[in-house]
């Protein structure tokens, strides 16, 4: 096993600096993706259209999509209650789970509450988005914000419950002293890594909830998805879906690139 393991480590560090390590990755992948293209188009030749739609016929619906401009329009429209939603709920989730779990008053004051209400799907809450927003992005916004506090809060919730209590006695012994000198100097960085880790998460979630978002008539990709599904246009379905997946993927890459350098001191 030692071995193995060296000879693994030995195999990437050599190939890590000209490349091959990631290339063969990407080869493996790529074969992956080929596979799955071949199945997918082997099964829709035994399927009608508005049941399976062949790889061909979804891409000729993405590019039709695109070149007409309503793809990009429902794109912008849908990124307008993203970012809010998003950057609401993160914001909001991240400073309340490290509140409640730093603090024994709040957590006890607040225990039933969160109890209460973290069970309650976003879907659920689209009554009250109409009724508080209106049927605009403001509302949409709200569903995805109520997603992602969730994720969020018990991330770092979790990621400050799990700071070393022998830590905060170094720290103290350091000089420092009072809750938020704490907070700051100790708590949040050992937490970041876990906090992280919940931002990354609800930034996927929220794109899954744009679809949930717009289910009320707010426009964006997730209405055109559900427009699609109920006139049976399987084909222009699949190719918004892979919009949603396409823009998670550019985000994950983009916060991954955060990440690194946020925890470069790991390293």
């Amino acid at each position: 096993m030692a071995t193995e393991t060296a000879s693994r480590v030995d195999e990437d560090g050599a190939f890590a600096g000209v490349g091959l390590g990631d290339g063969r990755r990407l080869l493996r992948g790529a074969a992956g993706v080929v596979g799955f293209l071949l199945v997918w188009h082997a099964v829709s030749l035994t399927q009608d259209p508005f049941v399976l739609p062949s790889p061909v016929a979804v891409a000729g619906a993405f590019a039709g999509e695109l070149v007409s401009g309503d793809m990009t329009t429902a794109l912008y429209q849908s990124v307008r209650h993203w970012i809010p939603g998003t950057v609401a709920g993160t914001g909001l989730g991240v400073a309340a789970g490290v509140a409640f779990a730093w603090s024994g008053l709040l957590d006890d004051l607040t225990a039933p509450l969160v109890r209460t209400l973290r069970p309650v799907p976003p879907l659920a809450l689209i009554g009250f988005a109409i009724a508080w927003f209106g049927i605009n992005d403001w509302g949409a916004a709200f569903i995805i914000a109520v997603g992602a506090f969730w994720i969020n809060f018990y991330a770092a919730y979790g990621a400050v419950e799990g700071v070393s209590e022998d830590l905060l006695d170094v720290g103290r012994t350091l000089g420092v002293r009072g809750d938020l000198d704490a907070v700051r100097s100790i708590v949040l960085p050992a937490s970041l890594p876990g906090i992280m880790t919940g931002i990354r998460t609800g930034l996927g979630r929220c794109w899954m909830l744009v679809v949930a978002s717009e289910i009320f008539g707010v426009p964006g990709v997730g209405r055109e998805i559900i427009r699609a599904s109920n006139n049976l246009r399987v084909d222009r379905a699949i190719a918004y879906i892979l919009v949603l997946s396409l823009m998670y993927l550019l985000v994950d890459v983009a916060f991954r690139a955060v990440e690194r350098r946020a925890l470069a001191w790991r390293a």
